[in-house]
């Protein structure tokens, strides 16, 4: 359970501007009082010329200038660089959908930046606090003026690279790329097997489900409302093995789960107790938002909203549609060769403790095409795209069950395709690449 809570946690973190800001400026703290220790101690004589020529030698006054126009150009800067950062995070709301936005915020270099400037001015703000004239007993931190001043020189860098990254990172392939990376990431942390079961087979696992498990099970319901964002199975399986229960989990990760819904059947059930049912509703990982935990649907579904934006009469933009129409077909084709878990779990005497929510590969390739089909098939560059995408899905199949599944998806884009398309060229165009795709599915049989 910790350990799904603390990922949850780290993933919040990460999506925050102030958590690697803050933790630049404290080790711009740090790194303060320690050279200025160095400097108190005595350990650099600036007279020696040869052996420290590279270090500061002008005075209080001096110092006090260089420093002063540090901290207020850094200021400045950030201010700049903040209002950037709030114009892409529209320009990707308004272009993208506001389900990118996380992405956005976790974007290191944005991150890097911002703390950069801020360390940068705490820096330079704690050594001039220090610096004396001659009035007093007079104080020049030479090595700490030096290390401000290049400080400076470092952020001219990171400002030269926050330019061109702020630049980047709005361009619709950057952001589709990114996705993609996430689907990959997400499908080889869930499913890392490239060899799984025959899906042609049923599941040997129904066989010990309790033949009175409909009739004598009852739920245990939800304490929250929220999107199930991760399930901690090892506590589900641990509860079950504890008081002897066979659960089955009614709620998936990436489901909107209301105050008193269901999220566990639990059999028998005289034996729930408000405690069980309290360890239960720990087991679920409730939040305000989606995230791609444990939700290998979510960046499909963020790929699927990037290409009806883009195909949208406002936009107008088949070629990002494509884009996205490409990537989906790698992540499906990834997919297809991975083992999905099967729902049964069992103990370590082989007693069935625990009935999954399955992933479906029919779920995910119906959340990839459905949508696009629907609102691109007038396109035909869009629709000879998506038959593409199934022929290039197909030599990637192990299963009669999943070429069934893109099969129907075949037929329907094709379908939708002669009812919306009415130049002969587009027609005959589409017409065969339906054939390719489907010669290439046949081929597999």
């Amino acid at each position: 359970m910790k350990h799904i809570k603390l990922s949850k946690y780290w993933e919040s973190l990460r999506s925050s501007y102030w958590f690697l800001p803050t933790l630049m400026a404290t080790g711009a703290i740090a790194v303060a009082f320690a050279l200025l220790a160095i400097d108190r101690s005595g350990a650099i004589d600036i007279s020696n010329t040869s052996a420290f020529s590279w270090i500061y030698q002008g005075g209080a006054e001096g110092a006090r200038a260089v420093l002063s126009v540090i901290a207020g150009s850094m200021v400045t800067v950030a201010v700049t660089a903040f209002s950037i950062t709030i114009v892409a995070l529209q320009l990707a709301s308004s272009h993208f959908g506001p389900r990118l936005l996380r992405n956005f915020m976790q974007d290191q270099g944005n991150q890097i930046v911002l703390g950069t400037f801020i360390a940068t001015f705490i820096y330079c703000l704690l050594v001039l606090r220090t610096i004396r004239g001659e009035d007093y007993q007079l104080f020049v931190p030479h090595l700490s003026v030096t290390v401000g001043v290049v400080l400076a020189m470092v952020s001219i860098a990171v400002l030269i690279y926050f330019i061109h990254h702020a630049s980047t990172i709005i361009q619709a392939s950057h952001v589709i790329v990114d996705v993609s990376h996430d689907l990959e990431q997400v499908t080889n942390r869930l499913f890392p097997e490239t060899l799984g079961r025959d899906l042609d087979q049923q599941d040997e696992g129904a066989k010990d489900v309790p033949t009175d498990f409909e009739a004598a099970a009852q739920p245990v319901r939800s304490e929250k409302t929220g999107y199930l964002q991760a399930i901690e199975n090892e506590t589900l399986m641990q509860v079950a093995c504890d008081e002897d229960l066979v659960l089955r989990v009614q709620a998936f990760p990436g489901a909107f789960v209301m105050t008193d819904s269901p999220l566990v059947m639990v059999y028998p059930a005289d034996r729930i107790t408000p405690d069980i049912a309290k360890q239960i509703n720990r087991a679920f990982v409730m939040g305000r938002e989606l995230t791609k935990q444990q939700n290998v649907a979510f960046p499909i579904e963020q790929l699927v909203e990037i290409a009806l934006r883009a195909l949208s009469p406002a936009v107008n933009d088949p070629f990002t549609a494509i884009r996205c129409i490409d990537r989906l077909a790698d992540g499906l084709a990834r997919l297809a060769g991975r083992e999905l878990p099967s729902p049964y779990r069992y103990d370590q005497a082989h007693h069935l403790r625990v009935i999954a929510a399955p992933v479906k590969f029919e779920t995910l390739a119906d959340t990839a095409f459905s949508q696009i089909r629907q609102y691109g098939s007038a396109d035909s560059v869009v629709v000879s795209r998506l038959l593409a995408a199934i022929a290039a899905i197909a030599p990637f199949t192990r299963h009669s069950k999943q070429r069934y599944i893109l099969q129907q998806h075949l037929e329907a884009i094709w379908q939708s395709s002669q009812q919306n398309l009415n130049h002969p060229q587009d027609i005959q165009t589409v017409e065969e690449q339906y054939h390719i795709a489907l010669a290439a599915l046949q081929r597999q049989n």
